[in-house]
């Protein structure tokens, strides 16, 4: 006889939100190198919820409106100031939001570096106030990642039981109306995949060995994310993609709100690391954004000349990870301050990653545009002194 498991006990008991990093984390917490965005963001997201009058969906720290106000970023009534977590359209975060607040699931869709996981994790921080009930996709991910698994030990010691079994984070999630996030859901094999239909679809996740079932609480949702280039690894059968609504994370559409994107992204790493603020190299982010987005885009900025495009991706991911390894130089080996002889290595081992066909593209794109572009002389130089 199947029986409801809606009460199960949750597994763990988290502190809420505007606790931060006081009594319910421990000391261990502020000393991590990357805090989950609950954490690092916990005076923002309390300040919210102290403020925010607006409906809350059931089990929601926050109504969709201040969840979309503490991915976008403003300025509260009292003056506190949300900092932005995504440069983009509004209208995006804001149907991304509202798919969670309904009962359809959401997979954030992108190319590499559009900020996919970050979007996820503070979706998840934001409307549960825990992002940490995850599922890393790759391609040996088992179906007990997605479903449950079971501690042998007491398997062999009593048999099946309640006990014996170990629940994943997205049965977690259904008994704690709590958000799921599944990462990289194409690197998934298909079969497994599928275990999240009957879960999407009934809200409810077998358990046969038991004769028992969990239900779905109100509250529940699951954020998935997906590489579009992953396009035919482990493509979504038309049963699991019916069960998402589908938001796709495009490129920054300009210059400036990309180098606005690196900077804060830069900042923030920077200050945990003990590096130099981001504003004295800020020349610096323009190039590394500027040959990122020319040779991405197989054209330069002023449309004049076209231009061979790399074999990877230059997303805005790995021109954050540019900066940030020459803030490191710059502190270390140098004045502290952000140069071209700091960020020339970086961008090689970014855009030269076949060694045959992408340093001839990128020679060429040396000698054909920044040998001639006026004040890039020093980024020039220092690019042909690494290449070399």
């Amino acid at each position: 006889m199947s029986v409801p498991v809606a009460s199960v006990e949750p597994t763990t008991v988290r502190p809420p939100v505007s606790e931060g990093l006081g009594e319910g984390v421990s000391e261990s917490a502020g000393e991590a190198l990357r805090p989950h965005a609950e954490h690092a963001f916990a005076a923002e997201l309390a300040a919210l919820a102290a403020q925010d009058d607006r409906p809350r969906p059931v089990r929601w720290r926050l109504s969709p409106w201040a969840v979309a106000t503490y991915l976008l970023g403003g300025t509260l009534p009292d003056g506190t100031v949300i900092t932005p977590k995504y440069v983009g359209p509004r209208r995006i975060v804001e149907v991304a939001v509202t798919t969670l607040a309904t009962d359809r699931a959401l997979l954030l869709l992108g190319v590499p570096g559009t900020a996919k996981t970050w979007v996820s994790e503070h979706l998840a921080a934001a409307v549960s106030g825990d992002s940490t009930l995850l599922v890393q996709g790759t391609a040996g991910t088992p179906e007990e990642a997605i479903r449950y698994g079971w501690n042998y030990a007491q398997l062999l010691a009593h048999g099946p039981s309640r006990d014996a079994l170990v629940p994943s984070p997205v049965m977690r999630a259904m008994a704690e109306g709590m958000t799921a996030r599944v990462e990289e859901l194409t690197r998934i094999p298909a079969d497994v995949q599928d275990t999240l239909i009957t879960i999407l679809s009934e809200k409810v996740l077998p358990i046969p060995e038991l004769g028992q079932e969990v239900q779905a609480v109100r509250g529940f949702n699951v954020i998935a994310t997906a590489n579009d280039r992953d396009r035919g690894v482990n493509e979504l059968s038309s049963a699991l993609r019916r069960r998402f609504n589908t938001v796709v994370l495009p490129l920054p559409e300009s210059a400036d709100a990309e180098v606005d994107i690196v900077s804060r992204r830069v900042d923030q790493i920077g200050r945990s690391l003990d590096l130099p603020a981001v504003p004295e190299g800020i020349e610096e982010i323009r190039r590394v954004v500027t040959v990122f987005r020319e040779l991405r885009d197989g054209v330069t900025a002023d449309g004049r000349t076209k231009l061979k495009s790399p074999s990877g991706t230059l997303s805005t991911a790995e021109a954050i990870s540019v900066v940030t390894g020459g803030l490191a130089l710059a502190a270390h080996f140098g004045d502290g301050v952000l140069r071209a002889s700091d960020v020339a290595a970086g961008i090689l081992g970014a855009v030269v990653r076949d060694p045959a066909a992408d340093r001839v593209i990128w020679q060429e794109y040396l000698e054909a545009v920044v040998r001639e572009r006026d004040g890039w002389k020093d980024f020039y130089r220092a690019c042909r002194e690494v290449s070399a």
